[in-house]
C-alpha cells in the first residue's frame, strides 16, 4: 500500500521525466504533461516515437535526461513498465510512480527489491499542487470514503 509520505517525496521536487508522453490530445500521456507544465513542474518527456510534445523536444530514452532528473512519471502499459524498471535500476532515477493502469505486480515487486521509491495505483494529478478541477472533486471523494493513503 502506498502512504502520503512517499507521495510527498516523490513530489518534493519539481522536476521529472514523464515517460510514455503523447501527443495525442485524448491520451493521458499528452493530459498529464500539459496540466503538470501548468502546475510549474520540470517536465522532461520521452518517448522514442516522438520528437516533440506541445513544441518541446522529447527524449527518446531515459539514459538521454539531464543529470538534474531523479524522478521519473511511467504511463505505459504494464510490459512495457516492466522492461523500464530495470533500465531506471541502472540510471540516477531514485523516484518512479507508475499511474493507474502502468503498473504490475512484477514491476512493483522489481522496484521494492531495487530500492526504488515508489508509489502507484494513484494518480498524480490528484496530489500534485496546485490541484484543480475534477482531481480535487475526486481526491476529496476519496477522502471522503476513506481511501487516501494515510
Amino acid at each position: 500500500m502506498v502512504n502520503k509520505a512517499a507521495i510527498k517525496e516523490f513530489l518534493s521536487t519539481r522536476i521529472l521525466a514523464l515517460i510514455g508522453a503523447s501527443q495525442e490530445k485524448n491520451k493521458f500521456g499528452n493530459l498529464a504533461y500539459r496540466e503538470l507544465k501548468s502546475r510549474n513542474y520540470q517536465i522532461f518527456p520521452v518517448n522514442p516515437n516522438i520528437e516533440t510534445i506541445e513544441g518541446d523536444h522529447c527524449y527518446s530514452s531515459i539514459n538521454e535526461l539531464p543529470e538534474s532528473v531523479n524522478r521519473a512519471l511511467i504511463i505505459t502499459p504494464p510490459t512495457e513498465t516492466e522492461k523500464l524498471v530495470k533500465e531506471i535500476a541502472l540510471t540516477r532515477i531514485e523516484y518512479v510512480w507508475m499511474q493507474p493502469g502502468s503498473e504490475s505486480e512484477s514491476a512493483i515487486l522489481f522496484c521494492k527489491e531495487n530500492n526504488i521509491h515508489l508509489v502507484h495505483s494513484e494518480c498524480i494529478l490528484m496530489f500534485a499542487s496546485p490541484v484543480t478541477s475534477y482531481h480535487l472533486i475526486h481526491r476529496w471523494y476519496k477522502g471522503l470514503t476513506n481511501k487516501l493513503p494515510k
